[in-house]
């Protein structure tokens, strides 16, 4: 096993693999984009690059599907689970890294007049559809999924009081 630098999307893809039992890269990706995309993006090409590290790493296995399309088939290896369960546990924090175009772009200069109200409208859309979906499965989700959806709706007020905010300041 060569030694590898694991970042949160090698994580991510241990995690989404350890979740399903075995999973191709492409149903890492599928996966990805249905459960965590809303708290944590990652481009589907960056998906592939990781499965491959974490295979030639040790800490991913892979058959392949016989007959049709040849699907590689990923599970986790001892190390696999053993590095996933250790950054599990660890309770190190990283500060966030806010990726919010619009706020970049106030940065820049653009007019809060233009923005803000595009962005209040958005973020509530968001909100509403995490609070139905909090509504409708809510009690259904593991207790970290739920926590995680809770984020969101948390965030999405926090949201939509920011823009508010930048509108009434422009007046």
């Amino acid at each position: 096993m060569s030694e590898v630098r694991l970042t949160t999307p090698s994580f991510l893809v241990l995690g989404i693999i350890d979740q399903l039992g075995e999973a191709s890269p492409y149903d890492v990706k599928v996966e990805a984009a249905r459960t965590v995309a809303p708290f944590w993006s990652m481009p589907h090409a960056q998906v592939y690059a990781q499965c491959d590290r974490l295979l030639a790493a040790g800490l991913l296995s892979e058959v392949r599907q016989a007959g049709g399309r040849n699907r590689r088939l990923m599970r986790l290896t001892e190390d696999g689970v053993a590095a996933l369960r250790g950054w599990l546990a660890d309770p190190a924090f990283v500060p966030v890294e806010a990726r919010e175009r619009g706020i970049l772009k106030l940065w820049f200069g653009a007019s809060p007049r233009v923005h803000a109200p595009v962005q209040i409208e958005e973020h509530r859309r968001t909100l509403g559809e995490y609070e139905e979906l909090a509504a409708s499965v809510g009690e259904m989700l593991a207790r970290g999924q739920r926590e995680a959806l809770e984020f969101g709706i948390r965030y999405e007020r926090m949201m939509v009081d920011f823009w508010q905010w930048v509108e009434n300041r422009e007046s």
